[in-house]
């Protein structure tokens, strides 16, 4: 029994019949969820492979470095035992099943040897001098191997300028040629977030060695400086020897012809996810969906029926395009669509569809293709200018992955003026064992969505209002300019950038803290919206005082994130990153209000939320910053798009686990009571009717109440 639970409280709970269900809480190191992550990737590829991942220089990048994590995680015993409840599939066997294929390229003498079949050799027959079948093979890749390795050595001895490779093909050839090789180079390389600090990320190995060296300029690109697996792509010595060259969304979006708003939304259904597909599917827009693969908790199992099912509801099925495999749907209106499977197992009909939708002569046209079905295809790489909507269904554990997506929605396209990406995720069900990891999941998506926004949201540059303040040049002040006795919102369009005057506000004093506060506050926020207790008290909370997450939560992150930097500095950092996000909320509130407003375009919605929130208080400092949830409107959106009963029921386990205050938190509110007593001459009153004060006095009175505990004995 549990302290403070009694033989009688069970037996009334009996009488009542409540059944209590006590669930085994498992607790993994963050080693383990990595592994268990990477060990899901694999069991995807399976899936939608119909066989494991194997080497190969002619298989694809990820194929090959799924095979190395897998002969990894079998040659280690505890994570064979750690994952083969999830092996459903065998993959953890140290001898995989031999593939048709594989049989098929054994000579006679292996073949028998795999049936088990002894022969007893002839001396006649017995040719000591040809190689076999299975040595010519190798002999072979060898040769293709050294063919693009060794183009890279001949390319290293002369004058040409540019050369193209892949990462593998850079990993083989720095092995074979040593990083010395490449002294005086340029090296660049594009999507940077495959490369991992992890000792066992060889291309990750090669780059930090290269690095140390620094005899080489090394240009990383990426857009998305996130992996899956949560390990760090840089180590922090690595990173710090890079100069930050940021190209935000606004700025591309900005930079298109036609295409000038994204939209991200989250919505939730109950049931099958296929019955209410059409709540957010407009066959009308050109569409990417991504249904849930089938080890998720929102599939049903079963793929095909999934793809069956959403075509019915579609509307009438005509056929199969003979040309290109497209399935042929006639809509209630009328209109016939042209939909792409690539969920259908079948390898002549996937590739034929797969082949049509690469076909460069289609590549401008666009009523070749109106929707695409698929699982773990159409994501990194894939280019279909005329997607104006991804639409993800279930929970995405990856921050990258949903880069990738909402990238093949933001082509720019004539006439395609707007995108966005929806993730249609499962209400958590009252009655569902996996409540708590449903409520978690709906958690998590929220967050990744908070993320993105702020991903998308052009760059603020925060200044304290003095007395000194004035106008920068190149930045629109709006209706009337700058004024000098308020604090201004100016905007440079070129530049896509906010410079926002804040009464109160601290500046950053070392270097270090001023690269941060330019440069890496999305990665403050990330540790921030990630942070499981944040998001549940900032959702769900009804008592929170918005300061306990903006000043006390987001510090001790800060603090965690950025030892380095001294007190004042990490306060800069604080406000900086709290400014960024509040701020960003509060103009999409508004934003979303005005949606009706056709004066209004996308491409301004934001900055035209910034300046009237800025005009509708009266002063817009630090203070008031401060005083606003930042899960506010994502909770408003919750509230409008789940069923009143799942809100109640997501709201009652995050209730049920509510945590009163902690040490840890007492003295963090003791250390913000100090700054009030300097600034206000008084203890913060526990009478008070601010909630803020009120909670920094029960913060002092807590620690006075342990001293006297200690002192006690």
């Amino acid at each position: 029994m549990a302290k403070g639970f009694t033989d009688e409280d069970d037996a009334l709970l009996a009488e009542l019949g409540v059944e209590v269900e006590v669930k085994k809480q498992l607790s993994r190191t963050p080693r383990e969820e990595r592994i268990i992550a990477g060990f899901e990737e694999i069991l995807r590829f399976a899936d939608e492979h119909g066989r494991p991942p194997q080497h190969g220089e002619d298989r694809d990048i990820f194929e090959r470095l799924y095979a190395v994590r897998l002969d990894r995680i079998r040659d280690l015993q505890e994570c064979r035992g750690l994952l083969a409840p999830l092996d459903e599939q065998g993959l953890l066997a140290n001898t995989p099943a031999p593939s048709a294929s594989d049989s098929d390229d054994l000579d006679d003498d292996a073949l028998l040897a795999e049936l088990g079949v002894e022969v007893a050799k002839s001396p006649l027959t017995e040719l000591k001098h040809v190689r076999s079948t299975a040595e010519k093979k190798a002999a072979d890749e060898v040769a293709r191997d050294d063919g693009k390795v060794g183009a890279v050595g001949k390319f290293l001895a002369s004058d040409d300028k540019i050369l193209v490779c892949t990462h593998a093909t850079f990993r083989f050839a720095v092995d074979k040629f040593g990083i010395e090789a490449f002294d005086d180079r340029l090296i660049a390389v594009d999507e940077f977030h495959h490369v991992s600090a992890n000792p066992d990320n060889k291309l990750g190995a090669h780059l930090g060695a290269l690095v140390a060296r620094d005899k080489v300029h090394l240009v990383a690109m990426t857009g998305s400086y996130f992996r899956g697996d949560a390990e760090a792509v840089l180590s922090p010595e690595d990173e710090a020897r890079f100069d930050t060259v940021t190209y935000t969304y606004y700025e591309q979006l900005n930079g298109y012809k036609y295409l000038k708003t994204l939209d991200i939304g989250y919505f939730f259904y109950s049931g099958s996810y296929a019955d209410d597909i059409l709540k957010v599917l407009d066959p009308t827009e050109k569409t990417i969906l991504h249904i849930p693969n089938v080890n998720s908790r929102e599939s049903t199992k079963d793929k095909h029926r999934e793809v069956e099912h959403i075509i019915d509801a579609l509307g009438d099925w005509q056929g199969t395009d003979a040309a290109t495999g497209f399935q042929l749907v006639k809509t209630p209106e009328g209109r016939v669509l042209r939909i792409a499977d690539l969920v259908d197992d079948e390898p002549a009909k996937r590739d034929k569809v797969s082949a049509a939708l690469k076909d460069p002569a289609q590549k401008n046209n666009r009523d070749h293709v109106d929707i695409i079905i698929a699982l773990g295809m159409a994501k990194e790489g894939f280019d279909w200018i005329w997607c104006e909507h991804a639409l993800t269904v279930g929970y995405r554990a990856s921050l990258t992955e949903i880069v990738q997506i909402i990238g093949r929605a933001t082509r720019d396209a004539e006439g395609k003026t707007r995108a966005r990406f929806t993730n249609l995720i499962a209400e958590p069900d009252a009655a569902a064992e996996a409540v708590t990891e449903a409520v978690n999941d709906t958690l998590k998506a929220i967050a990744a969505s908070l993320l993105m926004e702020q991903v998308l949201a052009p760059r603020f540059n925060f200044t304290p209002k003095t007395v000194k303040s004035g106008p920068v040049e190149g930045f629109d002040y709006g209706e009337g300019g700058y004024d000098p006795a308020k604090e201004n919102v100016g905007f440079n369009e070129a530049s896509g950038q906010f410079q926002i005057e804040i009464k109160g506000l601290v500046e950053p004093k070392s270097k270090e803290a001023k690269r941060i506060c330019q440069e890496d506050l999305n990665e403050v926020i990330t540790a921030f919206v990630q942070d499981k207790t944040t998001i549940e008290r900032g959702l769900f909370d009804e008592e929170l005082v918005p300061e306990e997450l903006t000043q006390v939560r987001m510090g001790k992150i800060v603090g965690a994130r950025f030892p380095e930097l001294d007190a004042e500095d990490q306060e800069a950092v604080r406000q900086h990153a709290v400014a960024a996000l509040n701020l960003t909320q509060k103009a999409k509130e508004i934003a979303l209000s005005n949606r009706d407003d056709t004066e209004t375009t996308g491409n301004t919605a934001l900055i035209d939320g910034v300046r009237k929130f800025a005009m509708d208080v009266r002063e817009l400092d630090i203070d008031l910053i401060d005083r606003i949830n930042p899960f506010g409107e994502a909770y408003s959106i919750l509230a409008k798009t789940m069923s009143e009963e799942s809100l109640r029921q997501v709201q009652a386990v995050i209730s049920a686990k509510k945590v009163q205050l902690s040490p840890d938190e007492a003295r963090d509110l003791a250390k913000r009571a100090v700054k009030f007593k300097q600034e206000r001459g008084r203890l913060p009153s526990i009478t008070s009717p601010d909630p803020w004060e009120k909670k920094m006095a029960e913060g002092v009175a807590y620690l006075a109440r342990m001293k006297q505990e200690a002192a006690n004995g």
